[in-house]
């Protein structure tokens, strides 16, 4: 019993896709740090992670309840726990109901209605209106992006209980990096999704020339944003210079990837992005530690 009991426990810690959760939690403390000030408290920024996880966390497994179907059809995805039947869609749908509205609430009575609204809105935007939104339009990347850039808005709005300009920033940031990560899995994973019937826009238009075209787009316009914080006066020139390399970095695999089209070069792409947003929030946090 205990062993079919810590299996569950696997298949819904696997279903609220942890690794998401903790990138969230990462950008979410970058707004708190930024929004904060002098007036950091830890206690605060603990409730904040506390109800922004289980928020974030209930969030994927109401996007994994409400793909089980396609994820079925797809060979990358078809392993995963609702697919694959190691858990109960009702089940499923309860838990995820239940740590939305639980993280919610935590949010708006331990820290602020605008840090609690901010939350329940990402999780509306994620799970209403961009899971379904994968099988009517390409539209859903960029739709899909907004919950993604939101995390810094709601620290920021933990911290300091308003949105201020530099939140925004970060937010541009986020919103902007997301583009070429996600349509390099989409160029990657294009035959899947194209199985499952979701409308990526590689698989609408398989030649790439729209999505290689943005690709670079949003790689150019990341490289510009990411340096409207030294502008504002929330980092200094440690900061800018590493923004600037990374920067041209992320913009080269992108470049090399809108010429070759390959699959070996998406994959490139795709690993320059993970490798980007923890270089360019680590580069925040030092310049603001020295």
């Amino acid at each position: 019993m205990y062993r079919g009991a810590r299996e569950v426990f696997s298949a819904y810690k696997e279903t609220a896709k942890l690794r998401i959760v903790n990138m969230v939690l990462v950008t979410t403390t970058l707004g708190y740090v930024l929004g904060a000030g002098e007036s950091f408290s830890w206690i605060l920024l603990l409730f904040t992670l506390i109800g922004t996880g289980a928020a974030a966390a209930g969030s994927a497994v109401l996007n994994n309840y409400l793909e089980r179907d396609s994820d079925a059809l797809m060979d990358r995805t078809r392993a995963r726990a609702l697919p694959s039947g190691r858990i109960e869609p009702a089940g499923a749908l309860a838990v995820g109901v239940l740590l939305v509205l639980g993280g919610v609430v935590f949010l708006a009575t331990q820290i602020g209605l605008l840090c609690g609204f901010l939350v329940l809105l990402t999780a509306f935007l994620y799970v209403v209106v961009y899971t379904p939104l994968k099988k009517v339009s390409w539209i859903n990347t960029p739709i899909g992006a907004i919950p993604g850039a939101m995390p810094p808005l709601n620290g920021w709005a933990a911290a300091a209980g308003v949105i201020e300009p530099g939140a925004w920033i970060l937010f541009l940031i986020l919103f902007a990096w997301q583009h070429p990560h996600f349509y390099a899995i989409a160029w990657m994973y294009k035959d899947d999704y194209a199985k499952a019937g979701l409308k990526m826009l590689p698989v609408i238009e398989p030649a790439g020339d729209r999505m290689f075209r943005q690709v670079v787009w949003f790689c150019i316009a990341l490289l510009s944003l990411s340096l409207v914080p030294t502008a504002m006066g929330l980092t200094g020139t440690l900061y800018l210079l590493g923004a600037l390399a990374i920067g041209f970095m992320f913009l080269w695999y992108g470049m090399v990837v809108a010429r070759t089209r390959t699959i070996a070069d998406a994959r490139k792409l795709l690993r320059a992005s993970i490798i980007y947003l923890p270089a360019l929030l680590a580069l925040i946090v030092l310049d603001l530690s020295i």
